[in-house]
């Protein structure tokens, strides 16, 4: 019984954090990235990713990431000037949204 016990407990350590942002409000700080990410997450300039249909988590992660200075290389300063105003609450929005559309 122990064992499950502690083996439940591992399950559920193990599980991935779940983003939980709002995509609508997403959708309204989303207007900062149109011009390199393209109004539907799209890219036509192939040295920008898409964003449209990315993992949510993802998403999250990799801006807080930019707005920490953890990322160089390529676009890395833009991006972090980028995020460099937002809140958590605006990253977890922008994840939501991006994550939401089709990819």
């Amino acid at each position: 019984m122990k064992r499950m016990i502690i083996l439940a407990g591992l399950i559920l350590c193990a599980q991935p954090v779940m983003a939980k942002g709002d995509a609508q409000a997403g959708e309204q700080k989303a207007m900062m990235c149109v011009a390199c990410h393209g109004a539907t997450g799209k890219v036509s300039v192939p040295m920008y990713p898409n964003l449209a249909g990315q993992n949510e988590a993802y998403l999250e992660h990799s801006l807080k990431a930019y707005k920490k200075g953890e990322r160089s290389g390529g676009q890395a300063e833009v991006m972090k000037a980028y995020v460099s105003g937002l809140s958590d609450e605006d990253i977890s929005n922008l994840a939501a949204y991006y994550a939401s559309m089709k990819p």
